[in-house]
């Protein structure tokens, strides 16, 4: 794993680099929850996943996090850091397809973004559909945002809820697991894995 730092316009931010044994056939972003970081179970997990698939791994810590800080600033900041470490790794990575991905809040980040990043596709880790016993201030507009394919992975018994699958959006339930998704690492890796090895098969660019 190599660590780059990159300034942005909120602070430094850091992107985590694993490359997989062979030549790479894409890049898998993968950002972290609101007050968490990019070493929780399932991050790891769906980065074996992509490694497998062909994928350079890209864990972001978003520069709130690496300032120390749990609470994250505003959406427009977090995606803006966001736009600004994906492109400065795809310069130094090479002209391979992008699929952005994240955990929690920052599968919103990616959601958010896809248009703006060219990103061929979305992972979504443990999707926060609506804060806890509150179904009424859903956040589906935004999984409904990317224009391209989209994987949900999520825990049948998350509190946040459970986003319903759409045209271009597949969801894989984890039985009994909850907005943590730490019961099962193996089948949220096996889900990225798929999704992310179905995918190198469609896109251009991917070798």
């Amino acid at each position: 794993m190599t660590r780059v730092e990159i300034e942005t316009p909120e602070g430094p931010a850091w992107a985590d680099v694993d490359r997989p044994g062979g030549d790479a056939v894409g890049v898998f972003f993968v950002g972290h929850g609101a007050g968490g970081g990019v070493d929780h179970v399932d991050i790891r997990a769906a980065c074996d996943g992509a490694l497998a698939a062909g994928y350079v791994a890209v864990r972001v810590t978003q520069p709130y996090r690496v300032a120390g800080r749990r609470v994250p600033p505003a959406a427009p900041r977090l995606d803006e850091a966001w736009l600004t470490v994906t492109s400065a790794v795809l310069d130094q990575v090479g002209p391979l397809p992008a699929v952005h991905g994240g955990r929690s809040s920052g599968a919103r980040v990616a959601c958010r973004t896809a248009a703006s990043t060219g990103a061929v596709a979305v992972v979504a880790l443990a999707f926060p559909l609506h804060p806890p016993g509150r179904p009424d201030r859903s956040r589906l507009a935004e999984l409904d945002t990317p224009t391209v394919p989209v994987l949900v992975v999520q825990g049948d018994r998350d509190a946040f809820g459970m986003p319903p699958p759409g045209p271009r959006r597949e969801v894989v339930v984890i039985p009994g697991d909850t907005h943590s998704l730490t019961k099962d690492p193996d089948a949220v890796g096996a889900a990225v894995h798929a999704f992310l090895a179905f995918l190198a098969g469609r896109v251009p660019g991917a070798r």
